[in-house]
């Protein structure tokens, strides 16, 4: 039966392997790709073109959202998403609701 200390090191020689082994792919990927590039003249726009990211879900993540809650006392303002600030925490919500 292998004990404890020979699996770890075992672990960590797959572990060694594996990074190497994806390291030399992505070497060849590399590769592969600047060839192909080269090949046929194409320019970065050509391949990731600048439209094409913009329509991704990708950019609305982050985006600004209008606020829906005011604080009449402050200012302070909250879009309804996420925890609750203290002011509205308990209340009405309809009296600080922005029109």
């Amino acid at each position: 039966m292998t004990s404890y200390k020979e699996l770890l090191k075992q672990r960590e020689a797959l572990e060694q392997q594996i990074a190497e082994a994806r390291q030399r792919e992505l070497n060849d990927a590399v590769r592969q790709v600047r060839a192909l590039i080269a090949e046929h003249g194409l320019t970065a726009q050509d391949v990731f073109p600048a439209g094409k990211a913009a329509k991704s879900g990708s950019a609305k993540a982050g985006a600004k959202v209008a606020p829906k809650y005011r604080n009449p006392a402050t200012g302070e303002t909250w879009t309804g998403r996420g925890k609750a600030p203290k002011w509205i925490e308990g209340q009405d919500r309809a009296q600080f609701a922005i029109a």
